[in-house]
Formats: structure tokens, C-alpha cells, sequence
């Protein structure tokens, strides 16, 4: 019985699906955008999508590059949106990799709610913040939600960022 949808078997998604997006997100790659695109004040989702020549947000993966370097892999049915939260998010949901990233800058034994009040984690937050926006960020759709969750992990390890991608559940 198909899981969302995805009538490929576990070993057409390995042999096939998985490799051909990664393909894809290395053609990608080689073309990023600044993430500082989809993080300009006054313009929405809509709008940037607009000038991705798109109708509208869209499901897929995208690559967090640094000085040429592939550094983080993420997913969302919402792309355009999420890689907003990343360079303009206020809360540790919101910018959850800037949170990490200042964490490792700033180590503390209080609530994410509480460091994000402390002036000294905050300063740390907020130049992690600067520092994705400075990125440079690929993306590929993938609609399909169990393809693009298996494609996360797949993307992460060939791409090796182990240091910021963790599939550790709460």
C-alpha cells in the first residue's frame, strides 16, 4: 500500500527517485541564489516567488552554501517561506538553525524561551541570522511528501553536513 502517495517501492526510491534529485540538486548548486533574496524587507512570499518565476511557494529540499561549501540540507512544503524564516525569524521556531548555530557560540543551561531573552544569546542569534542571510541557498521541488523526507537525509549525508543536520527526534 502506497505511503503518501509514493507508489515506488524502497528500492526504486534508492536506485532511482533519490539519485535523480540529487543530480538535480547538484545542477542546482552550481547556480545558487543569495539567501539574502528571499529575506528583503516590504516583499512576501508571493512576491518572491513572482521573481523565481513561480506562481507560488513550493514543497522541495534546499542546500545552505558558504564560501562555496555546502553546510546544511533542509525540507519544507513551503521553501520560499522557510528560507525567509531563516534569514528574518524572531523565535528559535522560526530561525531554528540560527538558534543552533548561536547555541554553539553561546552554551547555556536555560529555556529557548529565556535565552532568547538574554541579551548575550541574543547578539549571538542575531549574527547567526546575518550569517545565513550571507549564504548562498539551492533548491529543487520535490512534491512528493515521503520522497522528500527520505531525499533529506539522502542529500545530507552525500553532502556531508553533518555538523548543523541532525535527525534526532524530540
Amino acid at each position: 500500500m502506497p505511503i503518501d502517495g509514493c507508489i515506488a517501492s524502497f528500492a526504486e526510491l534508492t536506485v532511482d527517485a533519490l539519485p535523480k534529485y540529487m543530480k538535480e540538486m547538484r545542477a542546482a548548486m552550481k547556480r545558487p541564489r543569495p539567501l539574502a533574496d528571499f529575506c528583503k524587507k516590504g516583499l512576501g512570499v508571493k512576491s518572491i516567488a513572482c521573481e523565481l518565476g513561480r506562481e507560488r511557494d513550493f514543497s522541495g529540499c534546499y542546500v545552505l552554501i558558504r564560501d562555496a561549501e555546502p553546510f546544511y540540507v533542509g525540507i519544507s512544503r513551503g521553501v520560499i517561506g522557510r528560507l525567509r524564516q531563516h534569514g528574518t525569524g524572531k523565535t528559535h521556531f522560526d530561525a531554528s538553525l540560527a538558534y543552533r548555530m548561536a547555541c554553539q557560540r553561546v552554551t547555556h543551561e536555560l529555556t529557548r524561551d529565556q535565552a532568547m531573552k538574554d541579551s548575550t544569546f541574543l547578539k549571538a542569534f542575531e549574527e547567526a541570522r546575518e550569517l545565513l542571510v550571507g549564504c548562498d541557498v539551492a533548491s529543487i521541488e520535490i512534491t512528493n511528501p515521503l520522497e522528500l523526507y527520505l531525499f533529506e537525509a539522502y542529500c545530507a549525508m552525500e553532502l556531508d553536513t553533518h555538523r548543523w543536520n541532525t535527525f534526532r527526534t524530540h
